[in-house]
């Protein structure tokens, strides 16, 4: 941001403007003329030389109060040590204030700057420390205590604060800097009349942990990647002290929904994977705790939800627009975003905001905002930049009735750092101080209202640090908190810019981190293939949600830096579904011989799923249908398909061959709009068609066998008819002889009388008398004497 006047009093018209630029210089005179004395005369309380000043490193643990007023007493704790190659000796610990300081530029100048050259002689006296010895590598404490009256504060503003070591090295044996740490000294004792509203994002956004697998049970048990969120959650982590310092400070709390509907899953019976297995989660407890703290923290606070799973609008603006479907998931994500803050928290959200990464936008990145139903954008002030001399109102209008809403880059990147070490995060919160002072000194008679929207997912260090810098602003001595929505609605400066930067603008190490074109690549596949599945299931709600929250979260602004990790998800993901789908299938056949003109061709669909499947149609195709034929006369045939879970269906078709050979049949499986359902079957049928001729002959045979076995049976009766007549003549012989001994002759005309009349009876079929069948027409036995026999 150019600021080409950036001091106090900077107001509306150039001959104002000129007049308090004048006055400002006049009355900084005086003091740049004393420093300039101070530096060139050697007198007492002159600046020793700047030699070697890197050698001690100066560490400012506390400074309190971050902000003072008249009557305080400034206390500066920390430690020194030395990173030299020998022992300083005579070391003094000194504090030095230097000028006040003019504009939010200067401020940046003084942060950076590294050398002794121009500071102020320190207090001296009796507020300063001696360390007879420092050795190598051994930190020393130190502790300054000063009445703010002894500081030389003037005019209300920012001052310079520099801690210094001076001492002497077996080199250099005489007192020189030998290390110095500048921070910031804000200094408004008294409140401005007209103070700066200030509204700040206090985000609550983590990384994905849930996968789209689900027990069977009907609660759906859901299974987490890993348990790494009660981490977060757990007192002393890194979520449960946003909640914790949230709920003492005016922010405007900006959720990810996702979170909240991970936290509450984890209230309830959960999976972990463990390797190829999952194990039980044991959490309940900690996630139970951390939404109870957060529901009551947010009670009567403006809270903001993100879209679901906070997609990553610019990479969908860059790289995912492009692929047909990937925009869609934008609405659902926003309608299920106040849903499941609202059920959970039991507070309305506004859903009407986006937040591009690090407020980074170009026009692709407002119209996709803005397809997602959003019409306030979140943006930074070193994306929409502005050529004045002041920091404008965060609202400005940038068409189309959205209004993007600026943060103050300086403001908002103050804590991205390391705040895990206490110097760190004391120098952060008083350049944070100072340059929101620096903001309403700019133009104290005009009111401003500024945005500070932080980093996406703070450390708790880094939490801690913001709160400690907003509570030195609790006094509202120059700012007064505000929210969001206040902010975005705030009246716009007429002077501020309204024109969004180009595409080739966006920073390039932004870029670089999007996620790629395969990636939503990748997504439309699944979701394809989710929608099929869908379209098949008796109950396809036990899938919707589990599957599309997981889609959502492969396009999540925290996969950014990590394509590993997140083509990983988007793996297991694909990998769980097609497992799912395939559960539905085709049973494989082996050869199948068609013999005759038709016979029947069956098909088994087996359903493997706990839940059962529907409009679905089982196609069965002949790849030569002169030769094989389906259902009569068709190349196809279909049949619908519904089977309940764990449960087969064999499906029958009817299969007509014309010709001898071998047929390639396929099957498969459709759902009832004629998308291809899992892969297809093929199997041969081989087909042996009957002729005519061949009909003939196969007749004839058979009436050759069928005569064959009526000779059998003739045969077989007529040698037992025959065995059976040898028998009575034997009886009958054997009787007459042994009665009277006599004449052979007389006797054998009884027996051919006897025999003859026997045989008329037997061959006679007519008789009803007669118990036994006829003899047959191919008996060769002579006929007895008046034998009547049938041919």
């Amino acid at each position: 941001m150019a600021e080409a006047a950036d001091f106090q009093g900077m107001g509306h018209s150039p001959a104002r403007r000129w007049l308090r630029r004048t006055a400002s210089v006049l009355a900084g005179a005086p003091l740049l003329a004393g420093l300039l004395a101070g530096i060139a005369a050697p007198t007492a309380h002159a600046a020793p030389t700047a030699t070697g000043s890197r050698t001690v490193h100066v560490s400012l643990d506390t400074l309190a109060p971050s902000a003072p007023v008249k009557g305080d007493t400034l206390t500066v704790s920390g430690t020194v040590t030395n990173e030299g190659k020998s022992t300083i000796t005579d070391a003094q610990v000194d504090l030095r204030v230097g000028p006040r300081m003019y504009g939010r530029t200067a401020i940046d100048d003084a942060a950076e700057r590294t050398s002794t050259s121009g500071d102020v002689a320190p207090i001296g006296g009796k507020y300063k420390v001696t360390i007879p010895k420092l050795a190598v590598g051994i930190p020393q404490d130190f502790a300054l205590s000063v009445p703010v009256s002894k500081l030389g504060l003037g005019q209300d503003g920012v001052y310079q604060l520099g801690v210094s070591l001076t001492g002497q090295t077996s080199s250099a044996q005489y007192d020189h800097v030998l290390g110095i740490q500048r921070t910031f000294l804000p200094w408004q004792p008294d409140a401005t009349e007209e103070k700066t509203q200030l509204s700040v994002l206090w985000p609550l956004i983590s990384s994905t942990r849930l996968s789209a697998e689900t027990g069977s049970d009907d609660q759906q048990t859901p299974v987490f990647e890993n348990d790494d969120l009660a981490e977060e959650l757990a007192p002393g982590g890194r979520l449960e002290q946003l909640v914790s310092l949230g709920n003492q400070l005016p922010v405007t709390w900006v959720i990810d929904p996702d979170l909240l509907a991970t936290a509450d899953a984890m209230t309830k019976n959960y999976q972990v994977r463990s390797g190829d297995t999952t194990v039980p989660g044991k959490n309940q407890a900690v996630a139970t705790k951390w939404l109870n703290a957060l529901e009551k923290a947010v009670q009567g606070r403006k809270v903001v939800a993100l879209p679901f799973a906070d997609p990553d609008l610019a990479s969908l603006a860059h790289r995912g627009k492009d692929v047909s479907g990937a925009l869609s998931h934008l609405q659902p994500a926003t309608d299920v975003a106040g849903k499941t803050v609202e059920t959970i928290l039991h507070v309305k959200p506004s859903v009407d905001f986006a937040w591009p990464v690090d407020g980074a936008i170009d026009p692709s990145i407002v119209d996709v905002a803005t397809s997602a139903g959003a019409h306030k954008i979140i943006t930074r002030s070193d994306s929409l930049q502005d050529n004045l001399p002041y920091t404008p109102t965060a609202a400005r209008p940038i068409g189309g009735g959205t209004t993007a809403v600026v943060a103050d880059t300086r403001l908002s990147t103050a804590f991205q750092g390391d705040m895990s070490e206490a110097g760190a995060s004391t120098l952060a919160v008083q350049k944070f101080l100072a340059q929101s002072l620096a903001v309403t000194l700019q133009d104290p008679e005009n009111q401003r209202s500024i945005v500070v929207a932080p980093q996406r997912m703070p450390s708790a260090a880094q939490a801690q640090s913001m709160a400690r810098a907003l509570r030195g602003l609790d006094p509202e001595r120059w700012t007064e908190s505000s929210d969001l929505i206040t902010a975005a609605s705030a009246t716009p400066d007429s002077d501020a810019t309204t024109k969004v930067p180009g595409s080739s603008r966006y920073p390039k190490q932004l870029r670089d981190q999007e996620l790629s074109t395969e990636v939503f690549l990748d997504i439309r596949t699944t979701q394809e293939r989710l929608d099929n599945f869908q379209a098949i299931l008796s109950a396809p709600d036990r899938v919707a949600a589990p599957f599309g929250n997981a889609i959502g979260r492969a396009m999540s602004t925290s996969w950014r830096g990590e394509p590993e990790e997140a083509q990983q998800y988007r793996g297991t993901v694909e990998d769980y579904l097609v497992g799912l789908t395939t559960e539905v299938k085709l049973i494989p056949k082996s050869v199948l011989t068609l013999s005759g003109r038709s016979a029947t061709i069956p098909v088994t669909v087996q359903n493997q799923l706990l839940q059962g499947v529907q409009n679905l149609v089982l196609r069965l195709k002949s790849d030569n249908p002169t030769r094989l034929k389906l259902d009569g006369d068709r190349a196809v045939a279909e049949r619908p398909i519904k089977i309940d879970g764990g449960h087969s269906q064999s499906v029958k078709f009817t299969g007509a061959g014309n010709a001898n050979g071998p047929v390639q049949v396929t099957a498969q499986l459709y759902t009832v709009d004629g998308t291809p359902y899992g892969s297809p079957m093929t199997f041969q049928v081989k087909v042996s068609e009957i002729t005519p001729t061949v009909m003939l002959v196969i007749a004839g045979g058979v009436l050759l066998l069928v005569l064959a076995g009526v000779k059998m049976y003739s045969q077989r009766k007529r040698a037992v008819a025959r065995k059976a007549a040898a028998e009575d003549a034997e009886d009958t012989d054997g009787g007459e002889g042994s009665a009277d001994g006599t004449g052979a002759d007389g006797n054998a005309q009884d027996t051919q009388s006897t025999d003859g009349a026997r045989a008329a009876e037997d061959t006679d079929p007519g008789q009803p008398s007669d118990p036994t069948p006829d003899t047959g027409p191919e008996s060769a036995d002579a006929s007895g004497a008046g034998e009547k026999v049938d041919r």
